[in-house]
């Protein structure tokens, strides 16, 4: 499970890079947003999975899934208001 955590929790901050870097594309970014949200909806059912094992601690458990709720809600307004975040064209001189 920690593999497994590792990987997901790694992997958000990839979309979401891989997204800022194509964020002159409005759906590259929007998609990238949302594969991040994925991947931090999947930390948190590993997460989940670690307390009902008893491997972590209940109290730990909820405060880091709640830290991957928050995460996730910046995601969504992220890819539902993408105008906010994408690159404007720019005119040629």
């Amino acid at each position: 499970m920690t593999d497994q955590i590792r990987r997901s929790s790694r992997s958000v901050s990839g979309q979401i890079a891989e997204g800022w870097r194509r964020r002159k594309y409005q759906a590259a970014f929007v998609n990238k947003m949302n594969e991040a949200e994925g991947e931090a909806a999947e930390t948190q059912v590993w997460l989940e999975y670690t307390v009902k094992c008893g491997y972590i601690r209940r109290e730990d458990g909820t405060r880091l899934h709640k830290t991957y709720d928050q995460i996730i809600g910046k995601l969504v307004n992220m890819g539902n208001q993408p105008q906010k975040w994408i690159l404007k064209p720019t005119k040629p001189l």
